[in-house]
């Protein structure tokens, strides 16, 4: 047999999934890997669905989708964060946030184009950039700057080959933000460099202070931005695969016609509940952000006192925990903590090469949960023998 493309044979397989396999194998995991709601989908919104069904509504919508879901889409971003696309020409319903960023990668990237991503950053958009023939260009954010865009990094990651830089606010996984003031900064260099921005915006309803700000409020570069965002997990939709992608109108003309080919249209059923979240779902994200507000603060208090580092997210249901302290690599931290103490989290190289020294934690299941897993941690903690100032001279939290 012809060998197959060479850049499929040499993806690397999802960091995550090892640890949700192991998991899967054992008797009485806490899992704290998955990156899903632990809520399921309302039910008013479910009905919505069951109701499309009954009606008939189980033939392809058009394919940027349901023009009734596309005027509520333009009227959510419009009350919600004061930005305006036109439902007929700006916006395309996706399946899903994932095909929105393979779409932006396949419609903007030309083989050797240069993508930049953050790093630590979402396990899917490397592998996309590489499915399109490009080629991703890392810039490491830091701890000790709440993980980040800095002006100085991204001016001196931009060349004649860049083309694209992706951004993820709220952040997976390490739940960092950019407030306005953040962007201000970096504003300028995106507009004088003229690259794309491809800004994934999923947990935008997961922001526990200060108001969300996504790169297209900024006028002069809205044309250069596309903005990807969904239902998976600010209404715990993820199984109804349902995402948009917002962008001027040449653009989404492009991308329109990348998803005619590949997809057809999103699921119809899943466009009318999708409908539902927007018109009456707002209170139930609500809920459940308050929800895990609660998780959040329990979990960083907690890990902080037995010396695992942990910045206060400032938005998602992740902490990206510091675990130097315990002398081993993420890796060993994660295999070991599973097979000793049954608790699944995620290393942080998982999410790029700076996520070293780190695990990813996802605060998305019960109290009980979090608080059981706790007291795992810190008795695998104490099963390596620390010497107790190793412990002390990590504790505290950067906020």
């Amino acid at each position: 047999m012809k060998p197959i493309n060479q850049t499929i044979a040499h993806l690397k397989p999802s960091g995550i999934r090892k640890y949700f396999d192991l998991a899967n194998s054992m008797e009485g995991v806490i899992s704290l890997g998955v990156g899903e709601p632990d809520f399921d989908t309302p039910w008013h919104i479910s009905a919505k669905a069951v109701e499309s069904f009954e009606d008939g509504h189980t033939h392809y919508t058009a394919n940027r989708g349901l023009i009734a879901l596309r005027k509520q889409i333009a009227g959510y971003y419009h009350s919600r964060y004061g930005i305006d696309y036109d439902p007929q020409s700006e916006i395309l319903v996706t399946v899903g946030g994932s095909e929105a960023v393979d779409l932006c990668c396949r419609t903007l990237i030309s083989p050797g184009d240069e993508v930049i991503v953050l790093d630590p950053n979402y396990v899917a958009y490397e592998p996309a950039i590489l499915m399109a023939g490009g080629v991703p260009v890392r810039i490491e954010l830091t701890q000790d700057n709440d993980f980040k865009l800095l002006p100085e990094d991204l001016e001196r990651a931009i060349n004649d080959h860049t083309k694209a830089i992706i951004l993820n606010f709220p952040s997976n996984p390490t739940g960092g933000v950019m407030t306005r003031e953040d962007y201000e900064r970096v504003v300028p260099i995106l507009k004088e460099s003229g690259i794309y921005v491809i800004s994934d915006e999923i947990y935008s309803e997961l922001l526990f202070e200060g108001e969300f700000c996504s790169p297209a409020n900024f006028e002069q570069i809205r044309d250069q931005v596309l903005v990807i965002n969904g239902f998976s997990k600010a209404f715990a939709m993820t199984g109804w695969r349902l995402g948009y992608l917002l962008s001027n109108a040449d653009l989404s003309q492009q991308l329109t016609k990348v998803h005619q080919f590949v997809i057809m249209s999103a699921p119809t059923s899943a466009q009318y509940a999708a409908i539902e979240a927007l018109e009456h779902g707002i209170a139930d994200t609500e809920s459940m952000r308050r929800e895990y507000e609660s998780r959040r603060n329990l979990i960083c208090a907690r890990l902080n006192r037995m010396g695992l580092t942990t910045n206060v997210p400032k938005g998602t249901f992740y902490v990206f925990t510091n675990i130097t302290s315990s002398g081993l690599t993420s890796d060993e931290f994660c295999v070991r903590l599973l097979e000793e103490h049954k608790v699944a989290i995620v290393p942080g190289t998982a999410f790029g090469d700076s996520g070293e020294g780190f695990v990813r934690i996802s605060y998305a299941t019960s109290m009980e949960n979090i608080k059981e897993a706790c007291s795992r941690i810190e008795a695998f903690l104490e099963s390596l023998h620390l010497p107790s100032e190793s412990v002390d001279s990590h504790h505290g939290s950067h906020s």
